[in-house]
């Protein structure tokens, strides 16, 4: 009816709180356009519920006090700086509560710049990435240990001019630390864990409440820096020794009587073989995760000594690895809950050892046939036929 028609309805006639909740869910650039549209939209847009956990990426080149202004307003307190050609203090100044701070990769990061931003305890940080700093030092731990002592995730990869004495450092001012990445620290040896694991409490405590801890390619550890870790760092949950090729059976030993673990990254370790597997599976390791690909010392006999102890196994790789379908088939008959399988590059595995597989890992979501070049369509169809599988990796598989 003429005269009684009903209102248009338009989206500038919600309430900002609506908005925000729409805002939330576009990605980062568009929550900027967003922002740009009218006045309305702008206040909608800059609500903090339309910013929880983004994280800002910002090149460090000039001065630029609004931008630190603009990112309190919107509650931003996680940022990644792309490209450095200023002090970080105006970072830490810029932004008080500010919650973690990513600086992979910024090859130019000196021992100077981090002692001039962290001149006074920041205690919101609690993530700090400097993988690929490589021109830090133990200065630079010295400075984050005495200021940042809320820190529970440092990631230190490729941070190869850190020592010992970093790691002590890190062990007397860092001890709500639940996550350390020291990736290519070839420095780092068996006296450095040591300090984490808190063995030297009259200098340290330690570092006792980590539970991932990543020591890929340190090359100084041995046996001694996992027996140090199975005494002191009772909490560890996860620990990445791939490229290490000073470990060796006897440090697994150590490793197995630690009830708290669950996922071991063993990858390249050269010394590592079927003995090893068997001091884990021995003490009913509570491991879920297993990592031994490109250990060519382990074989049938080690998948058997799996296939009696690690019952709680979910995720077994074991790429490259001299094991044939008999090995196989004891995982297969055994570990009916495993959901990951990489067996890639296993020339040995055969049809047969796949029709193991099809027939007893019904809950299997993932395996890796890469490089298995024994293998036909025959097995391949049986796997395929796996009612959970959802990732199957063949590479360079060759059809025959």
């Amino acid at each position: 009816m003429e005269g009684h028609e009903r209102p248009v309805a338009h989206v500038s006639c919600l309430y900002p709180e609506i908005l925000a909740l729409i805002f939330s869910y576009l990605d980062v650039r568009d929550k900027g356009r967003a922002a740009q549209v009218c006045a309305a939209w702008r206040e909608a847009a800059y609500h903090k519920s339309v910013w929880r956990g983004v994280e800002a990426k910002l090149h460090l080149r000039r001065s630029n006090p609004s931008l630190f202004q603009s990112l309190v307003q919107r509650g931003i307190r996680r940022v990644q700086v792309l490209s450095l050609r200023r002090s970080l203090r105006d970072v830490v100044q810029g932004i008080p509560n500010i919650e973690s701070l990513n600086l992979i990769g910024c090859y130019n990061l000196t021992d100077m710049w981090l002692t001039q931003a962290f001149v006074q305890d920041v205690l919101t940080l609690t993530v700090l990435n400097l993988s690929m700093c490589k021109q830090i030092t133990d200065s630079s731990l010295r400075k984050i240990s005495e200021h940042l002592k809320n820190l529970e995730v440092l990631d230190l990869g490729g941070c190869s001019n850190i020592t010992n004495t970093g790691l002590l450092l890190v062990a007397w001012g860092l001890r709500k630390l639940k996550s350390l990445n020291l990736r290519s620290c070839r420095h780092v040896s068996d006296a450095g864990i040591g300090y984490l694991a808190g063995l030297s409490s009259d200098i340290a405590e330690g570092t006792l409440s980590i539970e991932h801890l990543g020591l890929q390619d340190c090359q100084r550890l041995t046996d001694d820096g996992l027996r140090h870790l199975s005494v002191g760092l009772h909490n560890l949950k996860s620990i990445n020794l791939s490229f290490c090729a000073s470990v060796t059976d006897s440090g697994l030993k150590h490793l197995a009587r630690m009830g708290s673990l669950r996922e071991l990254n063993l990858r390249s370790c050269d010394s590592v073989s079927d003995v090893g597997l068997a001091y884990l599976a021995e003490n009913n390791s509570r491991v879920t995760v297993l990592d031994v690909s490109f250990c060519d010392k382990v074989g049938d006999q080690g998948l058997l000594h799996i296939s009696q102890g690690l019952f709680n196994l979910r995720s077994l790789s074991l790429n490259a690895c001299p094991i044939s379908d008999e090995g196989l088939g004891r995982i297969a008959r055994t570990l009916t809950d495993l959901r990951t399988l990489n067996i890639g590059q296993c020339s040995r595995i055969t049809d047969k050892g796949l029709s193991l597989v099809s027939e007893h890992l019904h809950r299997l979501l993932c395996i890796d046939l890469y490089g298995c070049t024994n293998i036909t369509t025959v097995g391949l169809e049986k796997v395929m036929q796996l009612p959970q599988l959802s990732v199957l990796n063949l590479g360079l598989w060759q059809k025959r």
